[in-house]
Formats: structure tokens, C-alpha cells, sequence
């Protein structure tokens, strides 16, 4: 393998004033900021999806406090996504055979979703693409960003992307193509929730030594077009409880919205201590629900995907700046838990930075951090925002669901109403991996089979989420260790990656299967929907995830 890298041609290089990694909303959002006030400056936005939205995956309720900063005239242009605005706002507790609603009353002013939209923010994206382009910002779909550029100080000096055309064994085929080398005076990183160079960073420059550990959970989203009659254009639905036991903090949404689509989803927060846990068949339990299962039927599911989502909020952003760059978006971790809202901070964290961008570039500046970024994020609408709800994911994952529930929501009252808390700020402890149990402290869960609608298998659900990669590339799932799934996670906790993964991509194979003889660890790589949650729950850490070739994965066409 040495020796096939030391005959590769050098890459390319292009130069620019910004390079943004990510064409998300924070890094869409940041270019347009950038084009608008300083049209002079060069930028380039590198989204390793074949194209903007196509990983994108979110409920979508959307504040639109973003966009209205970012383009004020965005519900006038006839090209908007978003049309369907929040008519009826229910938030119900599930029990095993019913629910109650609890009255929106009860609920602190910052839970209100009237004048929110519901919509695709995939197709939110692909608007802000166009937006970006017209303005002049060049946009380089189906390029993963696989290498961090370094400077002689340790400085961040850009990205490069992944070589294409690479087989299994790391050897450059007939359509091999370089990388690019893309260099910049600052680069920012928007790659959502634990992207590969983000983390990178972040373990680099030490930028969470300061903050709690960043917690996640794992969301799982389902497109629905359902009969007319059962549609509610504007109903938007929230709920938690069942089927999720008391000491596993997690939650679902039902949105309605456009033309008799639904957007029906389910969370797990990733610090469950029970490794026999599916968070994908906890999803097909809940679908089953006799309030939730009436408004699927008839219908038919359009698209499937998963995703992580950051839900440390407050206390666990790191440091967002470092020498050459910074951090935007879920890769900073601005996402609002109890609201289930991240994509509002997204737009206005790219917004923030590139404002601090063209003060520093237009000082003469380069590769140094933008300490003024960091220093305004905390009193900008994006800390007015995480601040309230700061215990919310603290109190639920110390006193479970049913004891926490009551005091997270005085909790956001006292906040709401006297801006203090009677907890002052809550520490998470200890990251989501460190949370799971062995299999000799839990009771085992066991999953029956549901084979009826709206409940779906794994593999059926991969194929409706268009995920593609090319086979023969090197595994972007890296094990450290490949002896650890049989030899340390198999015994201890029964290899949770075969039912955390949402998409099928880890088994444990035996020769002898009735006998359970000769286990072997597989990982079948192309099914991956690049959710992440490998990176995040291995109890051993010992699972990284890398981007594949560019253009692999989910190609959601409107989640």
C-alpha cells in the first residue's frame, strides 16, 4: 500500500479566499453571507453527496429565523420550499395501548411551533445551493473532504479531496482521478454531527477541553404519501414514552405538509445503557402505536433514512475557532433538543462566521482564529437559544423520562420566565459509548417479527433510501483493532453494532449458525447511510468512520 501512494502524481491545487466543507445550511449559509457583503471574494463549498441535499436528512419544523436573516425576501420567491406553515401543534404522551396530550398551556413559549414551517430540508439546501451559485459561489458536489492541509505552524490551510477510482486494496484502477487540493485563507468545517475532519480537528487542537462531552442521539425519518382524506396540511405532532423504557430518553414526530405528504420520525438518544437495543426495530414498534399507525394507512413510504444529531447543546460546543478556521453547524453542536430544531443555528452559525470572516480578511488577515466568532456566539440568538433548554438533556439522562420530563420542563419555565435555573448548569458526565451496559447487567430485549405495514425490515429500508457506493474502493468503516468485535464486544455486550446500525452494515457470521461455532465480524460497507453511530456508541471506540469515495451513500431526494 506504501508503495502504491509514493507512485501517485502530485494533486492539483486551487486557491481561494474560503473554503467551506459542507453544503449544508450552515455552510450554504456562510457562503451566500460571504458573497453578499464582499462579492469580490473567492469561495468554495465541497459536498461529498452527488449533489447539495442528497445526505440531508431532518424532520423538518424550521424556524425561520435563519432564512429571514439570511435572504428577508425568501417567502416571495416563487422557487421556495417551504409552503406549509404550522396550523396544530400536539404534544402527547404514549402508553402502550393509548396517549395523552399534554395542553399546549403547560408548555414554555420556546416549545410554540406556530410560524414555523414544515418542509424538506434537503430541498431547503437545494434552494441555498441555487442562491449560493447565483451569487457566485462555486459548488463542487460528490467531492468528500479526506485530508486536512497543514501549514509549517500547524495552521489549518485548507482541505483535499478524496482520490476517485481506487480499488479494494488501495491500488489506483484505469478511472483513477487525483484529489484536489483546495486551500484557503480560513476553512470552514459544516459537516453536521461527527463529521471525520471535524473530529479531527476538534482531537487536534484540543477545542473540547473546556466543554462537557458531546452527547448525540440517533434519528431515523420516513416520507409518506398518505390518502387525502387523512391529511392535515400544518399538523405538526410530538410525542415520547412508549416504546421506549423509562431510563432510555428518546422521542417521535409526525409532520404533515404539502401536498398529502408526511414526515413521521423517531429519536434515540445514544447514552441507552442496554447494548440489546435496536433503535431501528424501537422505530417499527412505535409505527405500530394505535395513534400513530391509522394516519399511515393506506399510504405508501417514499424514502427512509438515519442520521446522528449532536444533543449536547450549551455546555458541550467546543471552541470554534482554531489557527486557519472554524467550526459551523451540527459540527459545532447547535442543535436545540427539547424543540427538536438545529437547522435555525445552522443558517445563523454560518451567518455569524462569515461576517468575523470578512472583518479578519478584510484586515490583511489569514490562518490565524477568529477569536471574535467564539467570543459572540454565546450572547447571538444562537446562545439566547441553548441556553433555556441547557438541563433539558442533563436532567432527562440523570432522573429517566417519566421523573425527568416534569423537571427539565420547570426547568425551561424558570428560564422562560425569570432567566435563571434552579440547577444552574448541568454536567453530561460521560460520552454515549461509556453509557452501555454489559449484557450480564441488562434484561435482553428481543424483537418479534413484523411483517405488515407501516413496520419495514432493514435491508427494504436501505434500498428506499437510494444508498449506492461503489464496491471495489477500500471500506470506509475502519476497525483500529479487528480482533475487538469478536474477541471483546461478542462476550461483553453481544456486538451492539449489528442493531445500533440502522442500515444493516455489521453481522456477526457464524460457521456453524445453530451452534453458534466460529464467529466472524462482517461489515457490508455499501449499505452505509453515513449516520455516524458506529463512530459514536462502539463501547470500544473502536469502530472510525471515513468518507467513501465521493457521491457514495443516501441520495434522498427530498428528506
Amino acid at each position: 500500500m506504501s508503495e502504491v501512494v509514493e507512485e501517485l502524481p502530485a494533486r492539483e491545487g486551487m486557491d481561494y479566499d474560503v473554503v467551506i466543507v459542507g453544503a449544508g445550511p450552515a455552510g450554504l449559509s456562510a457562503a451566500i453571507r460571504l458573497k453578499q457583503n464582499s462579492p469580490e471574494l473567492s469561495v468554495v463549498v465541497i459536498e461529498k453527496g452527488s449533489e447539495p441535499g442528497a445526505h440531508i436528512l431532518s424532520g423538518a419544523v424550521i424556524d425561520p429565523i435563519g432564512l429571514d436573516d439570511l435572504l428577508p425576501d425568501w417567502r416571495k420567491n416563487p422557487h421556495t420550499p417551504l409552503k406549509t406553515q404550522v396550523t396544530d401543534d400536539q404534544f402527547l404522551v404514549l402508553t402502550e395501548k393509548g396517549a395523552w396530550r399534554i395542553p399546549n398551556f403547560l408548555m414554555p413559549k420556546l416549545m410554540n411551533n406556530h410560524g414555523n414551517f414544515i418542509g424538506s430540508l434537503g430541498n431547503v439546501v437545494r434552494f441555498l445551493a441555487s442562491e449560493a451559485e447565483n451569487l457566485g459561489v462555486e459548488i463542487y458536489p460528490g467531492f468528500a473532504g479526506s485530508e486536512i492541509l497543514y501549514g509549517e505552524q500547524g495552521e489549518v490551510v485548507g482541505i483535499a479531496t478524496g482520490d476517485m477510482g481506487v480499488d479494494r486494496t488501495g491500488a489506483p484502477k484505469e478511472n483513477f482521478t487525483r484529489g484536489m487540493e483546495l486551500r484557503g485563507k480560513y476553512t470552514l468545517f459544516a459537516e453536521g454531527a461527527r463529521g471525520s475532519l471535524s473530529k479531527e480537528i476538534i482531537a487536534k487542537f484540543d477545542l473540547a477541553k473546556n466543554s462537557e462531552p458531546q452527547k448525540f442521539g440517533i434519528g431515523f425519518k420516513e416520507l409518506w404519501r398518505i390518502p387525502k382524506e387523512k391529511h392535515k396540511a400544518g399538523l405538526v405532532q410530538h410525542s415520547f414514552g412508549w416504546p421506549l423504557s423509562a431510563d432510555t430518553g428518546g422521542g417521535s414526530f409526525l409532520y404533515h405538509f404539502d401536498e398529502d405528504l408526511v414526515s413521521i420520525g423517531f429519536v434515540v438518544h445514544l447514552n441507552y445503557p442496554n447494548p440489546t437495543l435496536s433503535p431501528f426495530d424501537e422505530f417499527q414498534r412505535f409505527k405500530s402505536h394505535p395513534k400513530i399507525a391509522p394516519s399511515l394507512e393506506g399510504g405508501e413510504r417514499l424514502s427512509y433514512g438515519a442520521r446522528a444529531l449532536t444533543e449536547g447543546g450549551w455546555q458541550s460546543v467546543p471552541k470554534l475557532c482554531f489557527p486557519g478556521g472554524a467550526l459551523i453547524g451540527c459540527a459545532a453542536g447547535f442543535v436545540n433538543v427539547p424543540r427538536i430544531k438545529g437547522s435555525h443555528n445552522a443558517i445563523l452559525s454560518g451567518i455569524l462566521a462569515a461576517d468575523h470572516l470578512i472583518e479578519a480578511i478584510s484586515a490583511g488577515r489569514a490562518h490565524d482564529e477568529l477569536l471574535s466568532y467564539e467570543e459572540s456566539w454565546r450572547d447571538s440568538p444562537i446562545g439566547r437559544d441553548l441556553k433555556p433548554v441547557r438541563n433539558v438533556k442533563p436532567l432527562w439522562s440523570k432522573f429517566g423520562t417519566y421523573a425527568g420530563a416534569p423537571l427539565f420542563g420547570l426547568d425551561m419555565w424558570t428560564n422562560a420566565l425569570f432567566g435563571f435555573s434552579f440547577f444552574g448548569t448541568l454536567t453530561h458526565g460521560k460520552p454515549d459509548h461509556a453509557a452501555t451496559k454489559p449484557l450480564s447487567a441488562v434484561k435482553p430485549l428481543y424483537y418479534a417479527k413484523i411483517s405488515t405495514k407501516p413496520a419495514f425490515d432493514k435491508l427494504s429500508s436501505v434500498f428506499v433510501s437510494n444508498t449506492n457506493h461503489e464496491e471495489d474502493q477500500p471500506v470506509h468503516l475502519k476497525l483500529s483493532d479487528a480482533t475487538i468485535p469478536i474477541k471483546n464486544n461478542l462476550p461483553v455486550y453481544g456486538e451492539p453494532a449489528r442493531l445500533y446500525c440502522p442500515a444493516g452494515v455489521y453481522e456477526v457470521v457464524y460457521r456453524d449458525e445453530a451452534a453458534q461455532i466460529d464467529p466472524r465480524f462482517v461489515i457490508n460497507a455499501q449499505n452505509c447511510v453515513h449516520c455516524k453511530t458506529c463512530d459514536i456508541k462502539d463501547p470500544e471506540q473502536n469502530i472510525v468512520w471515513t468518507p467513501p469515495e465521493g457521491g457514495g451513500g443516501p441520495n434522498y431526494p427530498n428528506m
